[in-house]
């Protein structure tokens, strides 16, 4: 049923399509149901039904409670992502993106959510949990497809100055996701390593600090550590301890630091005499910078921390003032852009902003042999492969012979099979060998078919070209979508600030390079409003056995005292609890 924050988005959406239509525009206000994922599969599992009865009866009830609200929504232009017919173009918008190089396929270790057994990308963990099930996530290692996002992280980061029309607080939160950053990579020489292993490679955004370094950290899936775990079981031990946690920085940040001394020692480049050592740590990730990093405790909260555990040196290299004390009860960690006096600085003046030491450092180190400066990013690719049922099917197949090879685009759309079971943890597409068992359409002989299905963002990343030409038979057509798009007004909640609005501006640029979308249009949406949430007090009553809470209507709640405590637990949440929209709109 639709709820009142329904109402309340397309209202808005209603006004200013009609004044337009009076202004003389021809106006595009269409409707679609963002229809596939996890929400739908375990409504099914719960009921005994099936995911595509339970969404298609969802849509028919939201459908007869809107018509009836008189908004001016072209229905001609309707679609739901779970139609054949929208998802077998997304395939065909998959194989072309294959084609031009924007689609690739590695091991990855990744977000894995025990509870609805699909990996999450970065942006669905929340404070370690899934967004879903609000399981704690592990992290696994698997093959898996990918977009090439990153490759787009200075074009995607550079538009947003001439996003004049969007919140000032999207594009700030959007700037900091893609996380652009000056540093050093350099190398510490490894003594006696194992197996041949003679540097550590490292990157970082305080080369200034590099005289206060305390010993170095390896990612657990560091290929060291693999090496080390190969031969040590206590090292096997702790990695695979690591292992139970997500892969967002935000998740690691959070959790308790652990490190384990691998008895291996790195000479400091400024001074051959000057050994470090290395330890495997629990916050470091290995799909950012090189996976491993020097730890300066003074100027850095987790090193700190770190340090002061493992009985590590704290050695300040910088200080407020020339006469601050050297002893430490926490890290010392001013703005960059803020003046600070240098004890232990090799580059620049003695006094200077942390913006100008490190860029000094970069320059006295690159003179001297040691690393050089480079520019990285924060943004990783966009992990997509799902291992559940109800998404759009990725159109390849994997043969002995030819490997893995493209479905032939007369082939689509690859169809989901309805006659699956739930019965089991895991993903039915597994399970089901007359659809999985296929014949290679390069070669004709057995293969097996791609059973991970594509992230529902996928789906929502490019509707809203499609509905410039709903029934057209390939992606977009590309005459129509030159004459509707941009999208003039985008309404929508901050929530979609790092996902589906920064997938969606990726995505247009893949369109346009597909021959799908002109240029025009790589940025998609050239105003957004975030119109906010509608709230409600609400209730939860203990946790049941998943560790999620069990959430009570307020009309069943009865608040009691108890030792001058409220006896009910109460916090303010977004409402998504169904509503008579013809009544809520009087």
């Amino acid at each position: 049923r639709i709820h009142m924050g329904h109402v309340r988005n397309y209202t808005m959406g209603d006004v200013i399509a009609r004044y337009k239509v009076t202004k003389g525009f021809n106006v595009l206000h269409p409707m679609g149901w963002d229809a596939f994922g996890m929400p739908a599969e375990n409504a099914a599992m719960a009921i005994g039904g099936h995911p595509k009865d339970w969404t298609y009866q969802n849509i028919a009830d939201m459908r007869a409670q809107m018509k009836p609200l008189g908004l001016s929504i072209d229905w001609s232009r309707e679609f739901a992502t779970c139609d054949p017919e929208y998802y077998g173009q997304q395939q065909a918008l998959f194989l072309d993106m294959l084609e031009k190089g924007l689609v690739y396929r590695k091991n990855a270790v990744v977000n894995w959510d025990p509870v609805d057994m699909t990996v999450l990308a970065n942006e669905q963990v929340i404070d370690g949990k899934g967004w879903r099930s609000g399981a704690d996530v592990e992290r696994r290692e698997l093959t898996q497809w990918f977009f090439k996002i990153s490759d787009y992280s200075e074009e995607l980061l550079n538009a947003l100055d001439d996003l004049d029309n969007w919140p000032a607080k999207v594009r700030l939160m959007q700037s900091n996701w893609i996380g652009k950053s000056r540093g050093l990579q350099f190398a510490f020489s490894l003594i006696d390593g194992p197996h041949g292993a003679d540097r550590i490679e490292v990157y970082t955004t305080r080369p200034d600090t590099l005289l206060g370094a305390s010993f170095v950290g390896i990612s657990p899936d560091h290929p060291l550590a693999k090496q080390l775990e190969r031969d040590n079981p206590e090292v096997a031990a702790f990695c695979a301890d690591c292992r139970k946690g997500g892969t967002t920085e935000e998740a690691l940040e959070k959790a308790e630091k652990k490190g384990f001394d691998t008895g291996l020692r790195v000479r400091h480049p400024f001074d051959t005499a000057w050994e470090l050592p290395v330890y495997i740590a629990n916050f470091i990730l290995m799909d950012y910078g090189t996976g491993a990093i020097f730890g300066c405790p003074a100027h850095d909260q987790r090193d700190f921390d770190f340090a002061t555990k493992y009985n590590l040196p704290i050695i300040a290299t910088f200080l407020p003032s020339e006469d601050s004390s050297t002893e430490m009860d926490e890290a010392y960690v001013p703005l960059k852009s803020e003046k600070v006096f240098y004890t232990k600085g090799f580059a620049g003046e003695a006094w200077q902003t942390g913006e100008q030491a490190v860029d000094a450092a970069i320059s006295v180190c690159e003179a001297n042999g040691v690393g050089h400066g480079v520019t990285k990013f924060r943004l990783r690719d966009w992990g997509l492969s799902r291992q559940r049922y109800w998404g759009c099917p990725i159109p390849v197949v994997h043969c002995d012979s030819c490997g893995v090879v493209p479905e032939a685009k007369e082939n689509l759309p690859i169809r989901l099979p309805d006659d699956v079971t739930f019965d089991v943890p895991g993903n039915p597409l597994d399970r089901h060998p007359t659809w999985r068992d296929c014949t290679c359409p390069k070669c004709s002989a057995p293969a097996r078919r791609e059973t991970d299905t594509m992230d529902t963002f996928v789906d929502s990343s490019w509707y809203y070209a499609r509905f410039t030409a709903p029934h057209a038979s390939t992606p977009t057509d590309l005459a129509e979508a030159s004459y509707w798009m941009n999208v003039d007004q985008y309404i929508g909640g901050i929530e979609h600030a790092i996902l589906h609005l920064l997938y969606s501006r990726f995505f247009a640029r893949a369109m346009n390079i597909t021959g799908h979308l002109p240029a025009s249009a790589r940025e998609p949406f050239d105003a957004l409003f975030t119109q906010g949430m509608v709230v409600h007090e609400t209730y939860f009553d203990g946790h049941e056995d998943s560790g999620k809470p069990r959430w009570v209507e307020p009309s069943d709640v009865r608040i009691e005292t108890v030792d001058g405590q409220r006896a009910s637990e109460v916090t303010f949440e977004n409402v998504s609890v169904g509503v008579d929209a013809l009544i809520g709109a009087e």
